[in-house]
């Protein structure tokens, strides 16, 4: 079968090689799509993901596809079933799994990070892991399930409720995924800073954003003014950004994955007088299922997110920036008919 093997550090390479094995507690699934997010772009550099990626290995832990084999173990799936995959498995034995964590899992295991995902025509993984999707969701957007389930679990760390303000910042696929998600939570206003005018209309127009700051331009984010500020970048001027735009009592989500030496500076007193909550966001324990139901309920439009589809050998060019501006990219490996 055809497969997309990262072979080395920057080194993509597509081969021919064996399709996997099913062990008892497995099904075989033939990929449909497979995204294409920023911690392929590290794992590809040479950097951590949620867990290291020892090549070779097939990157790709945003997947769909459909059940072709099930493991003699498996009771909950079967062939046929159109179905999402959530990446991450959790030993279920150390002391974060014990007490109800498992995203800070002591020896996390991932579906195209520590074994072979979706950049390949067929692709193994445990039924725990696999998720029929909805008959009103097509493959496609059910490959994209993984990055809204992360933002997801984000919104389960905080305490939203309809009379708070919201601001995102950053116009990248995950900021405009939480302008949306916020909503659908009951937020009644959401306001999106960015640098890409585009992205910044098209959110107002279609997504109900009511304010749009473009930084490049120059616009300022006004300080201490918003309840909940999702920081959806990653650098350290967004980050000091989120923490002045925060109101008192304000809840700051740091969601963008930094640079592992990066670092970033706060005015302890304002973090003091504010009151304010600062709060992590890894991966995306338990949120499959509500990440299905607001596909499958129309709340999230997440078509006009998709910029680029790409071929398996085109994935290359689009790590090495060769392709220009993409918002979010989605393989198709086998398509629909998968």
């Amino acid at each position: 079968m055809e497969a997309l093997v990262l072979t080395g550090k920057k080194q993509l390479e597509v081969k021919n090689i064996d399709k996997p094995e099913v062990k008892p507690n497995e099904v075989l699934i033939h990929t449909a799509y497979a995204g294409v997010c920023g911690t392929d772009h590290a794992l590809y550099a040479g950097e951590p993901g949620s867990a290291d990626a020892v090549p070779p290995i097939v990157l790709g832990h945003e997947n769909s596809g459909v059940v072709k084999e099930v493991g003699s173990a498996v009771t909950n799936l079967k062939v046929g079933d159109r179905v999402s995959i959530d990446p991450n498995i959790y030993c279920g034995q150390c002391k974060f799994c014990h007490t109800n964590r498992p995203e800070l899992c002591e020896n996390l295991s991932a579906v195209g990070v520590t074994r072979d995902g979706g950049f390949e025509e067929y692709f193994t993984a445990p039924a725990e892991v696999v998720y029929p999707i909805p008959d009103n969701v097509d493959l496609k957007s059910a490959a994209i399930v993984e990055p809204i389930s992360c933002a997801i679990h984000g919104m389960k760390l905080l305490k939203p409720s309809p009379y708070q303000k919201a601001l995102v910042i950053g116009d990248g696929f995950m900021g405009e995924l939480f302008v949306q998600i916020l909503q659908a939570y009951g937020i009644h206003q959401v306001d999106l800073a960015g640098i890409v005018d585009e992205k910044l209309k098209m959110n107002k127009e279609l997504f109900n954003v009511q304010n749009t700051f473009n930084t490049m331009n120059g616009d300022k984010i006004p300080s201490s003014e918003y309840d909940i500020v999702i920081e959806a970048v990653g650098m350290p001027q967004t980050q000091e950004s989120a923490i002045e735009s925060a109101a008192r009592g304000g809840q700051v989500l740091m969601f963008g994955v930094g640079g592992p030496d990066a670092r970033f500076e706060m005015n302890t007193y304002e973090v003091f007088q504010k009151e304010l909550t600062i709060q992590g966001s890894f991966i995306n324990p338990h949120a499959f299922e509500d990440s299905l139901a607001l596909l499958s309920s129309g709340k999230l439009n997440i078509k006009p997110l998709m910029s680029h589809e790409l071929e398996l050998s085109q994935v290359d060019d689009f790590v090495n920036g060769k392709l220009g501006v993409v918002s979010k990219a989605v393989v198709k490996v086998g398509g629909e008919e998968a």
